[in-house]
């Protein structure tokens, strides 16, 4: 792209994507910089279009961060996390189990079924199962893994798969879920899981979440104003605080990639992109 509007491109995932990226349209325009977005029904759509050109700089999941990352390099071309959330950072997700289960370590596990949302959802999928597997448990091997595959493209972002797996377990379907720490706190709360019906039996290391992903040569000084204005955002501004409490943060952190490292442990235990990657590589590549 070579113009004087930074494209956007995000998933929708749920009704108020579209809420959020209007209210960023409006604050980002009033900035003076020319800003638009163009949603998509998955993140390997979006991935796609990237290198197609058809947006700036994409609101990437952490699988979709990998994803580009990994066709970039392949490509000759260099991708780079511009900015995340503070929320963004140094999450985990846990291993449950009902309290009053016999299970009391990760080894008891075995045998048994565990349930987990959707395939391709780095937070209650990938990373929680990685965990049992370096524990010496392999999952469909050691133990039966129960996935609840709703809206599989969306990486987890609609935690209906997750909150299902939730459901399992409190129901006696399943004997542990996989959640990230945040919705376990949250189900507990809003009666997916009854108060103190839960108690964590494993928790990941830490990890990184969303990050804006940008394509190095795709309109590098635009990316940049859009990243110092992003990065000024203040949440005690009334102009802007609704729309970052819709996004769940309080400020924008600069882009690191090291939190990606334990989901690209993940991916290469599992080969969750190997396909995708091939493919979009060699679409690029014809002549």
């Amino acid at each position: 792209m070579n113009n004087s509007t930074l494209t956007l491109g995000a998933v929708a995932y749920d009704p108020k994507v579209v809420t959020i990226w209007d209210g960023f349209q409006r604050w980002f325009r009033a900035h003076e910089l020319d800003f638009d977005y163009v949603l998509y029904t998955s993140y390997e759509r979006q991935v796609a279009g990237h290198f197609r050109g058809e947006f700036t700089v994409a609101w990437n999941s952490p699988l979709a961060w990998l994803q580009t990352e990994r066709v970039a390099a392949r490509l000759g071309r260099a991708a780079r996390a511009v900015a995340m959330r503070d929320t963004d950072q140094d999450l985990t997700s846990v291993v449950v189990v009902r309290a009053d289960s016999p299970v009391t370590s990760i080894e008891q596990l075995r045998g048994r079924t565990v349930a987990v949302g959707a395939a391709d959802s780095p937070q209650a999928t990938l990373l929680p199962l990685d965990h049992l597997a370096a524990a010496g448990l392999v999952p469909e091997v050691d133990f039966a893994v129960r996935r609840f595959d709703l809206l599989v493209g969306k990486h987890g972002d609609h935690v209906g798969g997750e909150r299902d797996a939730a459901y399992a377990l409190a129901t006696g379907a399943v004997d542990a879920a996989c959640l990230i720490d945040g919705n376990h706190l949250s189900f507990s709360r809003d009666g997916t899981l009854p108060p103190g019906a839960t108690r964590v039996l494993a928790q990941t290391a830490p990890y990184d979440h969303c990050c804006f992903t940008a394509l190095a040569g795709d309109d590098d000084a635009l990316v940049e104003r859009f990243a110092a204005l992003l990065l000024g955002q203040r949440h005690a501004d009334p102009a802007v605080r609704p729309l970052m409490d819709l996004e769940g943060l309080r400020e924008w952190r600069p882009g690191r990639t090291s939190g990606f490292a334990p989901l690209a442990r993940a991916v290469a235990r599992f080969g969750t992109i190997d396909a995708f990657v091939e493919e979009l590589v060699a679409g690029h590549a014809r002549p």
